[in-house]
């Protein structure tokens, strides 16, 4: 059986013993229903893991920390995704599997035709919901740092970082991924459902964002995010 990977939002040492909040103790026995003494993995999302054993099957699981892993499965590539904000799950998909493929920071972009309207109370309460998907997707792959997502934006987006490479994915664009000099660093923009305006890729363009194409069909926002992390993944980060 695979240990369990849980995240908690506090400091971390060897030998400390605590109680577990409330919905982690329930996933751990009544879910997992796991046995005393039962071996787990705790994170906080500062780097490194601990593992720990099970002390008692209270509403409150205690846990006793054992010993501590500097173990990085982080990429070598850092990957910045500025994605237009897409409906419902398919924004949550997007967030899920950028956490899986190793992505370091996720910017939500407000563009011209985002069909999604965030503001006051249901901004706050979609940040928490999407931090919640970052936290489980980092307990199920691994990951021990988690993946920060920012306040959404508008355009004209952000200047690049220094020595930071920026990609706007177009359809139309002359050149691809592969004809690109490896990069230290990578934005990667995505547009929502509808794509972006002519004025907007003119503006991140002038920003210094270059033009790439993925192939011959057109990607729904959703799987262009994950199609396109891949790849880069693959020819620059983790594979490489």
């Amino acid at each position: 059986m695979r240990i369990p990977r849980l995240f908690v939002d506090h400091d971390l040492a060897v030998d400390d013993i605590f109680k577990l909040e409330k919905p982690a103790a329930s996933y751990l026995i009544k879910v997992l229903r796991l046995p005393l003494y039962a071996e787990i993995i705790l994170f906080n999302g500062q780097g490194g893991s601990y593992t720990a054993i099970l002390l008692d099957h209270s509403k409150q699981a205690e846990v006793h920390i054992q010993e501590h892993s500097a173990d990085d499965n982080e990429s070598p590539l850092r990957i910045t995704l500025i994605q237009g904000i897409s409906k419902g799950d398919h924004m949550d998909m997007t967030i899920q599997k950028a956490v899986e493929l190793g992505v370091n920071e996720i910017i939500p972009l407000i563009c011209e035709r985002t069909v999604v309207n965030l503001k006051g109370d249901r901004l706050e309460k979609k940040m928490k919901h999407w931090n919640g998907i970052v936290k489980s997707a980092s307990e199920q792959s691994g990951r021990n740092q988690l993946l920060q997502i920012h306040q959404p934006r508008k355009l004209p987006i952000i200047s690049l970082a220094e020595n930071q490479t920026g990609f706007i994915l177009q359809p139309t664009a002359d050149s691809s991924f592969i004809t690109q000099d490896k990069p230290q660093s990578v934005a990667l923009m995505i547009g929502p459902e509808g794509g972006f305006t002519d004025d907007e890729i003119k503006e991140s363009i002038e920003k210094g964002f270059k033009e790439v194409r993925f192939g011959p069909r057109v990607l729904r926002t959703e799987t262009a995010a994950i199609a396109a992390v891949s790849i880069l993944q693959a020819q620059w980060g983790d594979l490489n």
